[in-house]
């Protein structure tokens, strides 16, 4: 399959401190304070297939809604390409990206904070496509559609966004992301603030949608219940790195980084069988401000040594579609079975 979305070694920095309550710790005379680095994103790459949905997960702080957002344009790379069926787009205007926004769409995690409690629904769907055609009636006519196609009536689309449930909200933000028939729908945990009852019904929507219209998702999220039942790609995310990405049953049957392998053993699972072995990871999440030398993952994984603390591991296929940034494969010896 043709790919839909190529990131490639894509970095996000942003810059804090400098402002006035930080000028005044220093010194009469001194110009600025110096600035802090957050290095939220560091060399990820991954591709997502036409059609495909590739889950990306990990603990929050990871740097996975900022990848999103990243690729979205909402927050401009600092390093590294993004590609849309080919087309660089990290370098692009506003302008520029406006065609690219039909190729590319966004389902946020909150579905109240991402709709304008000023505008009615049927508004809110029309929107995107108007901005597209400059034509606002024929936005409107495609909208009791789109609206009805998730599970929302006409008379509906009359309504504000606080007159509907969280449910119901995610529906009016799958039904502006479809309205300029996007190829690719980046969804950042868009069932996590839901009832359980409620994210089914939403995923399932999700999964009839890509069938029906051949859509590609980058879905983000760190519920691996959710993941497993969506996915067809794992990637596996830590501290603003990619450490292991798999299919889907590869990566739930034979997890090989010692991070994917502790984010499995600690969800939950009806199945005690089925469970994985425990793996009990010690101390903090370091701080995005002042990273660890070599893989990042060293501080606190069980089997690291001094190699782990002085070079930083890259991406090893491991056959099966496996790829796993992990100094273990090249001495296997020293991992506790």
């Amino acid at each position: 399959m043709t790919a839909m979305l190529e990131i490639d070694k894509l970095e996000q920095r942003f810059n804090i401190g400098g402002g006035f309550l930080d000028r005044l710790k220093f010194e009469k005379g001194r110009l600025r304070a110096p600035r802090r680095v957050v290095r939220a994103v560091n060399g990820v790459s991954f591709k997502v297939k036409e059609g495909e949905v590739l889950a990306l997960v990990g603990e929050s702080g990871c740097g996975k809604s900022t990848v999103a957002k990243t690729i979205a344009r909402i927050h401009n790379p600092t390093g590294g390409s993004v590609r849309i069926q080919g087309e660089e787009i990290q370098d692009l205007t506003p302008r520029q990206l406006l065609p690219v926004r039909s190729k590319m769409q966004m389902i946020f995690q909150d579905p109240y904070a991402s709709l304008n409690p000023r505008q009615k629904v049927r508004d809110i769907v029309a929107e995107p496509l108007a901005e597209q055609t400059g034509s606002w009636s024929q936005a409107h006519e495609k909208t009791e559609a789109l609206l009805a196609r998730v599970g929302l009536s006409a008379e509906q689309g009359g309504r504000y966004p606080h007159q509907f449930s969280g449910g119901q909200r995610q529906r009016i933000g799958i039904a502006r992301a479809l309205s300029v028939n996007p190829k690719l729908i980046i969804a950042d945990e868009p069932v996590s603030a839901l009832d359980v009852s409620i994210q089914a019904q939403i995923l399932n929507l999700m999964m009839d949608l890509r069938d029906e219209f051949g859509l590609a998702y980058l879905f983000i999220s760190h519920d691996l219940s959710v993941v497993h039942h969506i996915a067809d790609r794992v990637a596996v995310m830590y501290l603003g790195s990619i450490v292991e990405t798999a299919p889907r049953d590869r990566i739930f049957a034979k997890p090989r980084h010692p991070y994917t392998r502790a984010l499995l053993s600690a969800a939950p699972s009806l199945d005690p069988a089925k469970k994985p072995k425990q793996l009990e990871l010690s101390g903090e999440v370091p701080s995005a401000l002042n990273l660890p030398s070599g893989c990042c993952f060293h501080t606190r994984c069980p089997f690291a040594w001094e190699r782990c603390a002085a070079e930083r591991p890259v991406l090893q296929d491991t056959g099966g579609g496996q790829e796993v940034a992990c100094h273990l494969l090249d001495e296997p010896q020293r991992e506790i079975a």
